[in-house]
C-alpha cells in the first residue's frame, strides 16, 4: 500500500501536464501512486497520460467517457485510490523538489492526522514566486489540533491542493465532491471542521500557477451562481451534525464574504445578471442568519436593497479611481493613441470577404500567409486578399497582381479595421486594435526548438530587446494557432498564455516541400548557377544570443567550400536576422562574387532553397524542421551546443534526438561530408524518427485546410498523423536509401 495516491484530474491542460506529472515522478520519495484522469480533454491530455502510464508502473491512466468536470473527476479517481492519503494535484500545478518526503515525515512527525495543511507559494507567468501570505500561521501549531481549537487555520486559503487527506477518514466521513463551479467550498468546510486531528507543515511543496489571464473562476459567466448552491450544501452538512453547530455564525459571514467578492469584480458576473445574483446572495443570507448572530458591518448591505449596493459600489469605485489618477502621468501620445482606438468605424460589422495578410513585419507574400494567400485566389476568389507591406521598396518588389496598403497609411488603417479576418506568421502591430467579430489567424514561423515568448522570461540574455509582456499582450489577439504537429501545439500554448484555438493544419508553406512541383528544383538550381549534376550542400546557420548581433563565424566557409570537393556546390543562406548585418561583409559577399560558393540569403521563398538541395547542414536552425519533409539527409554542427542551449534555453536537446549525425568539430564535419557517411543508413533511421514527432500534421493541404476550415467556416478532414515514406532528390534518386 503506497504512502500518498495523487489524484490528477486533467482538462485542457497539455501544455502543463509534462511539468506537473514530472514534479511528481522525480521526487526522491517513491511510495507514491497517481491516478491521473482524463475527463474527457479535447486536447492531448489523454495521450500524455498513456504515455506516462506504459513508461511508470506507478502512473494509471483513466478515461472518462464524458466531460463531468474538476470535482466528479476527482471523484472518479478516487475509488482507485489505495494509499494511506489523499492528494488531489491540479494538473496546471507542480510539486517542489523534496515536497512528498517532507509530507511524509510530517506524517509520521504527528502521528497519522486526518489531515495535514502544507504551504504553497503563487508562480506567475513572468516567472515571480510569491509565498502564501497567511504563512505564520502554519508555524504556530506543533502538535495536531482540531479546526476549534485552532481557527486560524480556517483563514488559510479554502481549497483542496493545499492538503493530504487520510483515506480512512474521507471514507468515513463519506466526504466526496458535488458537480459545480465552487466544488471546493462544500469539500473543504466539511472536511476542516469534522477533522479530529489536523496538522500543519511550514514547508512550499507546492506552486500554484497563476494563469496569465486567470483560472476558469476568473471567467466572466452565470456559472458564479453556483456558489449559492455549494453554500447551501455547507449548511445543509452543519444541519446534519449537531456538534458542529456552533460554526453556523461563521459560516454565514464566509458566505457573505464571498458572494460580495465574487460581485465587486467587474469580470465574473454579466452585468445584466448582478442584481439577480444579489438578491439571490441577500435571500440565503437572510435564510442562513443564526438567530441572535450580530451581521458584521461590511456586510449590512445585504439586508439592504441593490439600489443602495449599487449606489455605494459606485462611490467606493470613484474614490478608488481619484486614488489612481493622483500622480498619473497622461502624455500626448497616450491620449492620441487612446483617440484612435475610438475613432474606428465600429459602428460597421467585420467584412467575412476581406482579408489581410501580413508576413516577417511585412516584408511581402512570404512563408506561410503567402501559402494561405495563394491558396485562397486559387480556390476562393470571393476572397479579398490585401497585403500589409512596410515601404514602397517592398511594395514595389511584389508580383504583379498584388493588392497591398502600406503600414500606418490611413488605408491600412481603415482595412484593418475592417478586415474579417488577418493572417499573419508575426504579431500584429500593437496600435492595431481587435474589432469584435474579426479573426485572427496566427501561423507562426516553423516548429520551435528554442525558448519562445513567455518561456524567455529566466533567459536575461535571450530576451534581451524582446519586450514579452507587450509581445504577449498582442497575441491577446490570436484566435487561432497552426501547429504542424503535438510539440509545437504544447509549445505555443505553455508559451502564449493567451485565449487561442490550437488548429492541427500542418505548415501551408511546407505543402511544396511535401508534395513538390515537377521541375521546381532544377529551375531553382539553374537560377542559382549551380552546375548539371552537383551535389548542393546548403548552410544554413542560426543567429547566437550570447553574442551582441548575433552573428558568430562557426565555419570556415572558404575551406568548408574547398574541402566539399569536386562535384559540390556550397549554398549558404544566413538567418534573417543576420541578412543586413555584418556577417556577409566578412566574407560571405565576397566568397559569392568569386564563385567560391552561393549566397541565397536573399532568395525570398527559403522553400525553393531547400528543393534545390541534396543535404543540409545547420547547427540549431527550425530549416531542419521544414527540411525534413523532404527526407533528405540532415547534418547538426553543434560545436557550441552547451553554450547556445544554456543562454538562449532549447525545449529538448537537438543532439540526443537529432535528424542525422552530429559533428562536434569542424574536423567531424568534414569528414561527414567527405566519407558520405552523411547519407548512411544511420542517417536515415533518425530521420525517419525524427520525421516521426515532428511531420505529422504535414500532409501537402495545409494551405487548402486552412482557407476551408478558417476563412470559409467549411468542414474538413483534420490531416492524419502519419508521415509519408522517403521522398527524391533532385535526381531522382533516394538519398535516404543510399
Amino acid at each position: 500500500m503506497p504512502r500518498f495516491s495523487i489524484i490528477v484530474p486533467c482538462y485542457k491542460v497539455q501544455g502543463f501536464l509534462r511539468e506537473c506529472l514530472d514534479s511528481v515522478l522525480e521526487q526522491s520519495y517513491r511510495d507514491i501512486e497517481v491516478i491521473a484522469v482524463d475527463d474527457r480533454s479535447p486536447d492531448g491530455c489523454g495521450a500524455i497520460l498513456d504515455e506516462y502510464a506504459a513508461r511508470d508502473p506507478r502512473v494509471t491512466a483513466l478515461h472518462l467517457p464524458e466531460n463531468v468536470g474538476l470535482g466528479r473527476a476527482r471523484n472518479a479517481g478516487t475509488p482507485h485510490a489505495t494509499g494511506d492519503y489523499l492528494f488531489f494535484l491540479d494538473s496546471d500545478d507542480t510539486l517542489t523538489p523534496g515536497a512528498l518526503r517532507a509530507l511524509a515525515d510530517r506524517l509520521d512527525a504527528t502521528g497519522d492526522p486526518d489531515v495535514l495543511v502544507f504551504d504553497y507559494a503563487r508562480t506567475y507567468w513572468w516567472g515571480g514566486t510569491r509565498r502564501n501570505a497567511l504563512a505564520q500561521v502554519l508555524a504556530e501549531r506543533d502538535d495536531p489540533f482540531t479546526a476549534e481549537e485552532f481557527p486560524e487555520i480556517l483563514d488559510l486559503l479554502m481549497v483542496v491542493w493545499n492538503k493530504v487527506y487520510r483515506r480512512d477518514f474521507v471514507g468515513k466521513n463519506g466526504f466526496e465532491f458535488p458537480p459545480g463551479y465552487y466544488e471546493d467550498t462544500p469539500w473543504t468546510f466539511p472536511v476542516m471542521l469534522s477533522a479530529e486531528r489536523i496538522a500543519t507543515l511550514d514547508r512550499i511543496c507546492l506552486h500554484y500557477r497563476q494563469r496569465r489571464q486567470g483560472n476558469i473562476l476568473s471567467t466572466t459567466s452565470r456559472k458564479h451562481f453556483d456558489v449559492h448552491d455549494q453554500y447551501e450544501r455547507v449548511f445543509a452538512f452543519v444541519d446534519s451534525r449537531p456538534a458542529l453547530a456552533g460554526w453556523r455564525p461563521y459560516l454565514h459571514r464566509k458566505f457573505g464574504e464571498h458572494c460580495l467578492d465574487i460581485l465587486a469584480k467587474p469580470d465574473r458576473l454579466p452585468p445584466a445578471d448582478k442584481g439577480e445574483f444579489f438578491r439571490r446572495t441577500a435571500e440565503l443570507f437572510r435564510a442562513h442568519r443564526p438567530e441572535g448572530a450580530e451581521v458584521p458591518r461590511e456586510l449590512r448591505v445585504l439586508e439592504g436593497g441593490y439600489t443602495a449596493y449599487r449606489v455605494g459600489a459606485r462611490a467606493r469605485r470613484a474614490a478608488r479611481e481619484l486614488a489612481r489618477q493622483d500622480g498619473r502621468v497622461r502624455t500626448a501620445a497616450g491620449v492620441r493613441a487612446r483617440r484612435a482606438a475610438t475613432a474606428l468605424p465600429a459602428r460597421r460589422s467585420p467584412d467575412p470577404r476581406l482579408v489581410l495578410y501580413s508576413a516577417f513585419s511585412h516584408r511581402g507574400v512570404l512563408g506561410d500567409p503567402g501559402a494561405v494567400y495563394h491558396k485562397a485566389r486559387e480556390i476562393a476568389p470571393q476572397l479579398r486578399g490585401v497585403w500589409v507591406v512596410r515601404d514602397a521598396e517592398t511594395a514595389a518588389a511584389l508580383p504583379e497582381g498584388v493588392e497591398h496598403v502600406l503600414l500606418d497609411s490611413p488605408e491600412y488603417r481603415r482595412l484593418a479595421a475592417r478586415a474579417g479576418f488577418l493572417v499573419n506568421n508575426v504579431n500584429w502591430p500593437g496600435g492595431l486594435v481587435k474589432r469584435p467579430g474579426s479573426v485572427h489567424v496566427h501561423t507562426h514561423q516553423g516548429t520551435p526548438l528554442k525558448y519562445m515568448a513567455a518561456d524567455l522570461l529566466d533567459r536575461p540574455g535571450a530576451r534581451f530587446g524582446v519586450d514579452v509582456p507587450q509581445m504577449l499582450r498582442r497575441a491577446d489577439r490570436w484566435d487561432y494557432s497552426l501547429v504542424a504537429n503535438e510539440h509545437s501545439e504544447l509549445v505555443w500554448e505553455r508559451a502564449y498564455p493567451c485565449h487561442f484555438t490550437s488548429v492541427r493544419t500542418g505548415s501551408p508553406r511546407n505543402d511544396v516541400l511535401v508534395r513538390p512541383p515537377a521541375g521546381r528544383a532544377e529551375e531553382v538550381r539553374a537560377r542559382l548557377g549551380v552546375p548539371e549534376g552537383h551535389i548542393v550542400v546548403l548552410y544554413a546557420p542560426t543567429r547566437r544570443e550570447y553574442r551582441r548581433g548575433g552573428h558568430v563565424d562557426r565555419i570556415d566557409l572558404a575551406r568548408f567550400a574547398a574541402d566539399l570537393g569536386e562535384g559540390h556546390t556550397l549554398v549558404v543562406r544566413l538567418h534573417p536576422s543576420l541578412a543586413t548585418g555584418p556577417a556577409r561583409g566578412m566574407g560571405l559577399s565576397d566568397l559569392h562574387r568569386r564563385g567560391v560558393l552561393v549566397d541565397a540569403t536573399d532568395e525570398p521563398h527559403v522553400e525553393d532553397v531547400m528543393l534545390a538541395s541534396d543535404v543540409l547542414v545547420t547547427d540549431y536552425s527550425a530549416l531542419m524542421f521544414d527540411y525534413a519533409h523532404l527526407d533528405r539527409p540532415i547534418v547538426v554542427h553543434a560545436d557550441d551546443w552547451a553554450s547556445y542551449a544554456a543562454t538562449r534555453g532549447t525545449y529538448f536537446d537537438i543532439t540526443a534526438e537529432p535528424p542525422g549525425h552530429v559533428s562536434r568539430s569542424y574536423r567531424e564535419l568534414a569528414w561527414l561530408l567527405a566519407s558520405g557517411n552523411w547519407r548512411d543508413e544511420e542517417s536515415g533511421r533518425l530521420r525517419a524518427a525524427f520525421r516521426q514527432r515532428f511531420c505529422t500534421f504535414d500532409d501537402g493541404r495545409a494551405a487548402e485546410r486552412v482557407v476551408r476550415t478558417l476563412l470559409l467556416g467549411e468542414s474538413w478532414p483534420v490531416p492524419d498523423a502519419t508521415v509519408p515514406g522517403p521522398r527524391p532528390s533532385v535526381d531522382g534518386d533516394v538519398l535516404a536509401a543510399t
